[in-house]
């Protein structure tokens, strides 16, 4: 069954840096896009940051210039370095892709089961 497996959340002072990872497993054919999301207590689930097979990326209004979103397409993996973190940071981070796995054989949304991070000011 294909997983996506969440690493590197924890809790940080505001202004510092935190790196999480996403390994998809499983029988994969294919990963098109790869996305962070984040939720905090009482918001609305929001996209953070996208990237492409391609590697092009698109960041919210909120992280740019203090988050980078990236792969590695041979470990299919993909990366999210947050700099500067402020306490409005804090929510939980989970990762999502489209991925066509042998089982399907067609494209389908799977989801991470989501990661902690906690800013401190």
């Amino acid at each position: 069954q294909v997983q996506l497996v969440e690493s590197g959340g924890g809790s940080v002072q505001a202004g510092g840096s935190l790196r999480l990872s996403c390994v998809a497993s499983g029988t994969i054919l294919s990963i098109n896009a790869m996305n962070w999301y984040r939720q905090a207590p009482g918001k609305q689930r929001e996209l953070v940051a996208t990237i492409s097979s391609g590697g092009s990326t698109n960041y919210a209004d909120s992280v740019k210039g203090r988050f980078t979103i990236s792969r590695d397409n041979a470990k299919k993996t993909v990366y999210l370095q947050m700099n500067s973190l402020k306490p409005e940071d804090t929510a939980v981070y989970y990762c999502n892709a489209p991925i066509v796995s042998r089982a399907t054989m067609a494209v389908r949304t799977y989801w991470g089961q989501g990661t902690q991070v906690t800013v401190s000011s």
